[in-house]
């Protein structure tokens, strides 16, 4: 009896995973639809940067890599700003003027937004991006 119902658990067990790996690829049988994500990061200090960076990494691999992306921004604004500049910035994260940052400071091809972090996301929102904020 001991035996039987540890097989029953192992292929109840197997139905659950297949089941749930066959909707966890559901999304990349769509090629035609390519995915618009803004991720945020306003929490200070480089682990929580290296994690956002890692969420990053992870979800382009699983929605099939950056040919299914039409558009991912990061939003970085408030405290986790000191963790992008430029001569301090850990190397792990290689990748304002109300924290005395200047543009010069911020990596290539970072883009100051007059308008603020918070209204640059609810404007990508409006856009149709999805809002990640890990």
């Amino acid at each position: 009896m001991k035996i039987r119902r540890g097989w029953l658990s192992i292929l109840a067990a197997a139905s659950v995973l297949v089941t749930l790996v066959q909707a966890d690829a559901a999304h990349l049988k769509d090629s035609a639809r390519k995915h618009k994500i803004v991720y945020q990061l306003d929490d200070a200090g480089v682990d929580k940067a290296k994690f956002v960076l890692g969420n990053i990494r992870n979800h382009i691999s699983g929605v099939g890599g950056s040919q299914n992306i039409e558009a991912l921004e990061l939003v970085v604004f408030g405290p986790a700003l000191k963790s992008f500049v430029q001569g301090s910035m850990d190397p792990g994260l290689m990748q304002m003027q109300n924290y005395s940052i200047t543009a010069e400071q911020l990596p290539p091809k970072s883009l100051i937004l007059p308008q603020g972090g918070v209204v640059r996301i609810m404007e990508l929102q409006e856009q149709g991006y999805i809002y990640m904020r890990p």
